[in-house]
């Protein structure tokens, strides 16, 4: 009888509290300052974004082209071209070698985006709007990723989209990629 009780006292409290932490039907995130800032990030960034981007960067020893399109349901594809060639020197003379592809960082590619405010790993625990690529090489035989990382995002508009640089960067840190489908020019 006495254990009957118990059960029953024990039931009551559980219930009492399953309803009490059904109060409110909003979420609650672990850091709303950073939730309510990727809000405003995609509202006023997000439509900017979908579209086809390209970027080219040629100098005396690399060429790198990358093609970026992002789509309003998060999906992203892509192409890159890179090569490089070095300059050697052969009986006393500088001459550039050939050019070569750097294989297993070019093709196309597909995967994920989207904008979001946080602190990424390994950071200093300093948060910023950042731009998350996840993507993988569409031929199946190779395991490198296309893009798995979490970019400084700075803005875009019209007609330039500016981020952190990954693989390629201006001096200063960032890559401004064009509005437009576009192909290499090697």
């Amino acid at each position: 009888m006495k254990t009957k009780k118990i059960w029953r006292i024990a039931f009551m409290m559980l219930a009492a509290f399953s309803l009490a932490s059904c109060g409110s039907d909003e979420p609650r995130y672990a850091d709303p300052e950073a939730h309510e800032k990727t809000v405003q990030l995609n509202e006023q960034y997000g439509p900017l974004m979908v579209g086809t981007w390209h970027y080219e960067n040629i100098s005396d020893t690399q060429r790198y082209f990358e093609r970026l399109t992002f789509q309003a349901d998060g999906t992203l594809t892509g192409m890159r071209k890179w090569q490089t060639r070095k300059l050697v020197t052969i009986d006393g003379e500088q001459r550039y070698t050939d050019w070569e592809n750097v294989e297993p960082l070019e093709g196309t590619f597909s995967g994920t985006w989207k904008l979001s405010y946080y602190s990424p790993e390994g950071e200093n625990g300093e948060k910023r709007n950042c731009l998350q690529l996840t993507a993988t090489y569409d031929d199946e035989k190779r395991d490198y990723m296309a893009y798995s990382c979490a970019l400084t995002f700075a803005y875009a508009d019209a007609t330039t989209l500016r981020i952190q640089g990954y693989y390629v960067k201006a001096p200063d840190g960032w890559v401004d990629y064009q509005r437009g489908p576009s192909e290499p020019s090697f």
